[in-house]
């Protein structure tokens, strides 16, 4: 288990996007969380108080946790010097990246002088079957992004809130390292081979009642040309019964390439649902969330009245205004 609270390591983020683990932590998991740290250069702010390590320390925490997210997942040289202090003070330290904690001898050298632990969240735990397509009994709701880092994660989290507080059945599936860091558990599916990939989501989501939703997180886009393998395979392993469009209407281009224009919500929809009914033919879209974080209250209504009128499907930002009217087109499933 990774020990709480947590100090949540920003390091020298270029962009709020790129603290979007810390921001995940920070705001469905703020009682796990006594702080931040900043380097020098960080454009990042996730709202928590600014920490030293030893304020941190005096303040009970007992983890620090990697909160970057960078393109390839590399641990920058410039984080080594906290790290390795960070461990000469006794915290644990806990990673979502791609590049492991415990493949850097620095690291473990210092660890194992201080008796701390690393903690290696992208590293799958289980031998995940190939998956069979057999359909399975409960229900099951995906978002499916025009881009990655949309706000996939925070619609699951949010229809999860809101589920709950109606008394309906939903648990949420991390499927990545964010997730698995608010809940404890998951499956780190970029991490999977990919032959094992569909199949790791049949094994996270198995049969259930049949009034119980899985709210499978989702990852990618499948107009992303670096991750959407990753999507494809939730769409197939998670067989859902639902589909939500997620969108964030001021990106420019897609995430880190500059040469791709996001595509239309339309697009996402004529594309998604065919490949949701190979698995499920029943599969529909219900709703479309979008991230309005960038945009002023009065202007992030305009656009989801016209999102609305324009897909005639409810149109909300589920952080911002609740899940609950996503929550109602699914319960009409």
């Amino acid at each position: 288990m990774i020990e709480t609270p947590y100090l949540l390591f920003l390091g020298d983020a270029p962009d709020q996007l790129a603290a979007k683990v810390a921001q995940g932590i920070a705001d469905w998991r703020p009682e796990n969380a006594v702080g931040q740290f900043r380097m020098s250069g960080c454009n990042a702010d996730v709202g928590l108080d600014d920490m030293t390590l030893a304020q941190a320390r005096a303040a009970g925490a007992r983890t620090l946790v990697i909160g970057v997210a960078n393109r390839g997942g590399v641990i920058s040289a410039a984080w080594k010097e906290v790290l390795i202090e960070a461990l000469g003070m006794g915290f644990d330290l806990a990673s979502g990246l791609h590049k492991l904690l415990r493949d850097e001898a620095d690291l473990v050298a210092a660890a194992q002088e201080h008796g701390c632990r690393l903690h290696d969240v992208r590293v799958p735990s289980v031998a995940y079957p190939i998956a069979d397509g057999v359909r399975r009994s409960g229900k099951r709701v995906l978002a499916v992004g025009t881009d990655c880092s949309v706000g996939k994660m925070y619609v699951a989290l949010a229809l999860e809130d809101a589920m709950r507080r109606r008394g309906m059945k939903g648990t949420f599936r991390a499927t990545g390292q964010t997730g698995i860091l608010i809940t404890g558990s998951g499956v780190p599916l970029d991490a999977v081979v990919a032959d094992f990939m569909a199949g790791a989501v049949e094994w996270l989501t198995p049969d259930n009642d049949v009034d119980h939703w899985d709210i499978i997180e989702g990852q990618g886009s499948l107009f992303h040309v670096s991750y959407s393998g990753v999507t494809l395979a939730l769409i197939h392993g998670g067989q859902p019964d639902a589909l939500i469009l997620s969108h964030e209407p001021t990106r420019t281009h897609m995430r880190g390439l500059p040469d791709y224009v996001l595509p239309s919500l339309e697009m996402l929809r004529d594309t998604a649902l065919p490949l949701a009914r190979v698995a499920n033919p029943a599969c529909e879209v219900v709703g479309i969330a979008v991230n309005t974080k960038a945009m002023d209250a009065d202007t992030a209504t305009d656009y989801l009245a016209g999102v609305e009128q324009r897909m005639g499907l409810p149109a909300v930002d589920p952080y911002r205004h609740g899940a609950d009217r996503l929550v109602e087109a699914l319960a009409t499933l």
